[in-house]
């Protein structure tokens, strides 16, 4: 995607061959601002201060956060405190798990004097392939935009989504707006009702910050104004993106998509998942009860930054002195309340049979 004309990835290796840089996403979308990597701690600490934050780019920036490690110690043993410190930073996204995995495995075969240039090879390919499977979805999810489309003769395309799940979620094109940049750049007319996605807003800073730079029509609403949206027939369609989905459909996403898949279930309106398949869980079956639900400092609900009107950024609190606040930051949406997963290769139930009969290869793995 491009900012102001010019072509960016979230992440990328550095010029000097030696760091990572990526676009801190804590000052979007009053700033943006690029920020190198130098060092395991680096990559840590950019996940968990959300940074980088979706959930293929947080399995992307911990390849990445390995790469670093072992350019320093290229040993067993700081590859194992690599994945271990990399896997504490954010418990609900799977992607994670993923790419920690992945390098491992790739990495144990390689010795020690090779370890760090490969990592940064299997952590390039990583974010090449994540590049591939956005796009796919995004034709895949471009059909369905193009069928939706064709029942709303003479005026745009109605879609709501929650959270961010666009290219900053990703490396490129992103999941959930990757059908909606598709579809955007083919010409068919329409419009995105963006949720503000309290309490990080990542739907009012990333999402609206995104779709505006592309030149999509959209409008951020509250979050609880989406069921009054459907109600009085102005949504089309959902689509959300997820940090882990289990092997018979279940989707975490961002707080508050549970809600929003209820309403759509109400009035009958589809309501459909992006997700690549590195975001599945084939291990659990039951997402309400085995998906781990991160719970973040309270200081997000109680406080809020912006932009001043001299164009400075200032945090305000919210919220009374001696209030508590707990902030869960994701909810379960049962696979019963999904139309559809829009995956890399195609769209499917969400059941296991579905994501069995897609993905034949990992299911059985």
């Amino acid at each position: 995607m491009k900012v102001d004309g010019v072509a960016y990835r979230t992440v990328w290796p550095g010029a000097d061959g030696a760091s990572v840089e990526i676009i801190d996403q804590t000052l979007l979308p009053h700033r943006f601002v690029t920020v190198p990597l130098h060092t395991l701690d680096d990559a840590a600490r950019a996940i968990r201060a959300m940074q980088v934050r979706g959930a293929p780019l947080i399995g992307v920036t911990a390849a990445y956060g390995v790469a670093l490690a072992l350019a320093a110690d290229p040993s067993d043993t700081a590859l194992a405190n690599a994945a271990a410190v990399l896997a504490a930073t954010r418990p609900t996204a799977v992607n994670l798990r993923w790419a920690l995995e992945r390098m491992a495995a790739h990495l144990r075969t390689v010795a020690p004097a090779d370890r760090a240039a490969a990592a940064f090879a299997e952590a390039g390919q990583i974010a090449d392939e994540d590049v591939a499977v956005s796009s796919a979805i995004g034709d895949y999810g471009l059909a369905l935009f193009r069928e939706a489309a064709s029942k709303a003769p003479g005026r745009p395309l109605q879609v709501l989504t929650h959270c961010n799940a666009g290219w900053l979620a990703t490396v490129d094109w992103g999941t959930a707006l990757a059908p909606i940049y598709k579809a955007f750049d083919a010409g068919i007319a329409l419009h995105v009702w963006v949720d503000e996605t309290r309490p990080r807003n990542q739907g009012a800073s990333l999402t609206a910050w995104e779709l505006g730079r592309h030149g999509v029509p959209h409008t951020v609403i509250v979050d609880n104004a989406g069921g009054h949206l459907m109600q009085h027939g102005r949504v089309d369609l959902c689509i959300v993106g997820t940090d882990r989905t289990t092997a018979t459909g279940d989707v975490c996403n961002k707080i508050g998509t549970y809600l929003k898949a209820l309403a759509a279930h109400d009035n009958g309106v589809p309501f459909y998942v992006a997700l690549p398949s590195s975001t599945i869980d084939w291990r659990l079956d039951d997402g309400v009860r085995e998906i781990p639900i991160e719970e973040r400092d309270g200081r997000e609900v109680t406080h809020i930054t912006g932009a001043t009107a001299g164009g400075g950024l200032e945090t305000v609190a919210l919220t009374p002195e001696r209030s508590t606040a707990a902030n869960f930051g994701f909810d379960v949406t049962p696979a019963r309340l999904v139309t559809g997963l829009i995956t890399e290769r195609g769209v499917v139930a969400a059941s296991r049979a579905g994501l069995a009969a897609a993905f034949p290869d990992q299911a059985n793995a």
